[in-house]
């Protein structure tokens, strides 16, 4: 673990202050969907993690204050070698990245030489830089059409993201065995007695989930595909079936409308808030603006085989990002 300074930052006006070092550093923030509301409202942009670093890249910000997790904070590195890139919490890791370390990934890799690599993006830059092409949950099945039906592919690390692509376009892909923590947290069994007490409203999931929270689905897609669906969608009432501070985008968005999220085997939907997410607080962005630290650090010929294979999605799927909809399998 990282060791955290503890400040007494008590009588400052947090945002005031971080409003004050962003000017001074020339600074954009940037907010992913699962950070708690203060920080998505202070944010410049606020969105997916590719959408994100693709945004702060078109900017002339000299800093990139990436309130989100590492591999996220990696990528905009990855697209802006030239701009610092700070994190709030270099603990505010991912269980998707972590299930897949990159001296495994390469010996997985070198057993199966027949076999491209479609990595989801949710993953470190090292694997970034040992698979063929990144896909993000809106770009997976554009570019699983591109490729030849006889072409065989590892996917990781999501395994239920594989599965699920695997089931939609009748691929059989060889999968990493990884899941995230936070949609594996769902319960089918409460998202059904849910459902019960909302007849006819729908359900929206990630495709993270597992496969018996899809099934109930109406709709499944990215965390901004989520967003555009509440937006659109007829009714008045949506479950929703992924991290739960999306919730906030939508009732900025949409506040005549109800959402709910759906609920863990406690029953509520506390348990699917993603810890590592929660690690980020206005407290540690203010400190990391003003010291300029914790400040993502890449070899250079590790940031280049990475670029390729996120350049290669672009490529094949550069305008599907942040849209989202993967429709049903």
């Amino acid at each position: 673990m990282t060791a955290q300074p503890r400040e007494n930052l008590s009588g400052l006006d947090l945002v005031a202050e971080i409003g004050r070092l962003k000017k001074e550093r020339n600074a954009v923030i940037l907010g992913h969907y699962y950070q708690r509301p203060e920080i998505q409202d202070l944010s410049d942009f606020v969105g997916d993690s590719l959408e994100l670093s693709r945004k702060a890249a078109e900017t002339d910000a000299e800093v990139i204050a990436f309130c989100g997790v590492k591999f996220m904070a990696e990528t905009a590195k990855i697209l802006s070698p030239e701009k610092i890139v700070i994190l709030p919490d270099m603990d505010a890791g991912c269980s998707l990245e972590d299930s897949c370390p990159p001296e495994q990934f390469a010996r997985f890799r070198a057993a199966h030489p027949d076999h491209i690599a479609l990595t989801y993006i949710n993953c470190s830059a090292e694997v970034k830089a040992l698979s063929d092409i990144i896909v993000t949950s809106s770009s997976a099945g554009t570019i699983i059409d591109q490729l030849p039906k006889d072409q065989k592919i590892i996917f990781g690390p999501d395994r239920h993201l594989g599965g699920y692509l695997n089931r939609k376009f009748g691929r059989d892909m060889l999968l990493w065995p990884g899941v995230c923590i936070v949609h594996e947290a769902f319960s089918e069994t409460e998202l059904i007695k849910l459902k019960a007490l909302h007849p006819g409203a729908p359900v929206a999931a990630h495709p993270e989930c597992p496969p018996f929270i899809v099934d109930h689905a109406d709709y499944v897609g990215s965390t901004s595909g989520i967003l555009q669906f509440a937006k659109t969608m007829g009714g008045d009432t949506l479950i929703v079936a992924t991290e739960p501070h999306i919730i906030h985008q939508m009732e900025k968005a949409v506040p005549e409308k109800t959402f709910i999220g759906a609920p863990g085997a406690d029953g509520n939907c506390n348990c699917n808030i993603c810890p590592y997410m929660a690690l980020n607080t206005l407290e540690k962005l203010y400190v990391a603006l003003r010291d300029l630290t914790p400040r993502i650090e890449m070899e250079e010929g590790l940031r280049l085989r990475a670029r390729k294979s996120l350049d290669r999605m672009l490529a094949m799927a550069g305008g599907t990002v942040g849209k989202g909809d993967l429709g049903r399998a």
